[in-house]
This record gives C-alpha cells, structure tokens and sequence, in this order.
C-alpha cells in the first residue's frame, strides 16, 4: 500500500483529490489509526467527506473499488504443488483454480462494505476480466450486478454512484423496507401478539395448578406410613409446625 500511495502522490493523484477530500493512512501504530479513523468517521457524518487508505477491513465504509484480479503468484512452489495435485486427483484445470481462487478473494474484499442487513455500499469491480468470469462470483453479488451498470466509462460510474448514495440517504417509510426482514409489520405485530396470549395461558395454567393443591408434601406419620399434605392455603405456620413435630417425636 506504502508503494502505491507513494506512486500516485508522484503522479500528482493525490494532490488532486486533496482539493475536494481529506486523504487519511493507516500507519503501524494504533493509537495513530484510531485517530484517522475516528477523524474519518466524523468528516463522512459532517458531509465533508474523506478517503481513508487502508487494509481491507470495512469497520466504517461505504465503498469497496476493487482495482484488478486479485489472482495468486504463480511461480510460488507451494501453489504449483498444489495445482498439480489438483490437475492429476481431481482433474481441476491450472486457469479454473486460479481464476475460481481469485474471484472467491474479490468477493471476500467486496463482502466488507456490507456490516449488516440494514447496511449499504458501493462495489466497483475495475476490470474487464470481472465481466467475463461474472458466473464464477457469488450469487448475492451477481444478481446484485444490473445490465446498466455494466461496462461505464469513468463519468457514468461517478454519476450512478452520487445517485444511489442520494437515494439511501433518504428516510425510508416502513412499507418501502419489506424484505429487510422476511416479516413485514403486519406479521411481527400477530407474533408479538400471539406470544403475550401464550404467556398468559401459561401464567393462568401454573396458578390453576397451585389453586386446585398444587404443591403437596410427603410426611411420615407416627405409624410408618406416608401421607401426602397439602401445601396451599391452608399450609401450616411456623408454631404450628413445630408442634406437629413434636408430636411425631413422642
């Protein structure tokens, strides 16, 4: 990342987005990071804006631009063992794994601009090469792809962009939130009402059960045997029991 950003500042990259957004690095240390992520987050919420480079990680993020495959380094001894064992075990082609390999990577990048099922984001996937292995990505993310937004020259993308991000910004009404959860409103109130009637019958059962003598206890008399006595209202004080056991001792 060190020699990337160090590339674009001698193309005068940065200089040029400095003028619009503050431009803010991930460092080793963490109190450093901490700051620059917190600044971050407070120059998004304010509308003024930021770019936080960084490793991947999506704790505050509404955009993911994945730049290139992400495919493996091919002269490592490692995954040329591991090709071969796959080619002559499994019949894998070498370009399968590999291209199959960087997809699931990208689509684990792409993965952290979502946090939760409330969350949105933008993904970006700048290169062609995503348009020809488009099957080999995940089923979320492939049918997330629309026909329109395919193949955009660089203005079209920043104006689809600015528009979706216009519209989440926006209060949602209730209705316009379905599929959110797979309850719509109508459904958690009769499940939210069912669970009260539930617990009614269960409370109204447990005290039926202690009115009509609900727990008895065994006691043994003088003679040996056991008798069962009821424990309910009639349930004896403590004076009462000590006197009753007195006279089992004699």
């Amino acid at each position: 990342m060190e020699s990337i950003i160090s590339m674009w500042q001698g193309m005068g990259i940065l200089d040029e987005v400095w003028k619009y957004k503050l431009i803010l690095v991930e460092t080793p240390d963490a109190q450093e990071t901490s700051l620059a992520l917190e600044t971050y987050r407070t120059a998004c919420c304010n509308g003024r804006g930021a770019i936080l480079l960084c490793v991947a990680r999506g704790k505050y993020g509404r955009t993911v631009l994945c730049i290139g495959v992400p495919f493996q380094y091919t002269e490592s001894r490692i995954l040329k063992a591991r090709l071969e064992f796959l080619r002559e075990t499994y019949r894998i082609k070498e370009n399968d794994f590999l291209s199959f390999d960087a997809m699931r990577h990208a689509a684990q990048c792409l993965g952290r601009v979502l946090r939760g099922k409330d969350d949105y984001g933008i993904m970006v996937l700048a290169d062609k090469r995503f348009l020809r292995k488009r099957t080999q990505l995940p089923k979320w993310i492939n049918e997330a792809i629309l026909d329109a937004e395919v193949d955009l020259s660089t203005d079209m993308a920043v104006g689809t962009a600015k528009k979706f991000l216009r519209t989440m910004a926006q209060p949602f009404p209730s209705l316009d939130q379905d599929g959110v959860s797979t309850w719509r409103i109508e459904d958690l109130e009769a499940h939210k009402e069912k669970m009260e009637n539930e617990s009614i019958r269960q409370l109204r059962a447990e005290m039926e059960g202690i009115e009509n003598g609900g727990g008895k206890e065994v006691v043994q008399n003088g003679n040996g045997k056991e008798e069962a006595q009821h424990m309910g209202d009639d349930a004896f004080d403590d004076a009462e029991a000590e006197a009753e056991m007195m006279k089992l001792d004699h």
